[in-house]
């Protein structure tokens, strides 16, 4: 199984996310989401695998997603718009994303994890 991490390094939650998987032997590919942010078609395939709603893809926290004013146009954009907005900018993602091509899981929460990548 290979695997995909998108992070930001700086990030506890993902630092968390990344300590566990490499406890447990877990090999991935680390993609810095800031550096590298995923395009827009990977983006429309990891939300289309995770079987979330959009808006669990985006960082609601995020200084960017309170600029943006992102709250509101939740509400009234499509899917295709807010892949578009989400694309533009990874601190726009919430994070860590990780997948195997076929799942993906957004966020991190160390049981979710151990049910899907460490069983």
């Amino acid at each position: 199984m290979s695997l995909t991490f998108y992070w930001y390094p700086k990030c506890s939650t993902c630092r968390n996310a990344k300590k566990l998987l490499e406890e447990h032997d877990i090999k991935f590919e680390e993609v810095h989401i800031v550096e590298q942010n995923p395009s827009r078609e990977v983006l429309a395939d990891l939300y289309q695998k995770s079987g979330l709603e959009l808006k669990k893809f985006f960082n609601t926290s995020g200084q960017k997603y309170r600029e943006l004013g992102l709250k509101d146009k939740m509400k009234t954009s499509t899917d295709d718009e807010l892949l578009d907005i989400l694309a533009t900018d990874g601190m726009l993602v919430k994070r860590p994303l990780l997948t195997d091509g076929t799942k993906v899981t957004v966020g991190f929460n160390e049981q979710m994890y151990k049910d899907h990548w460490l069983a």
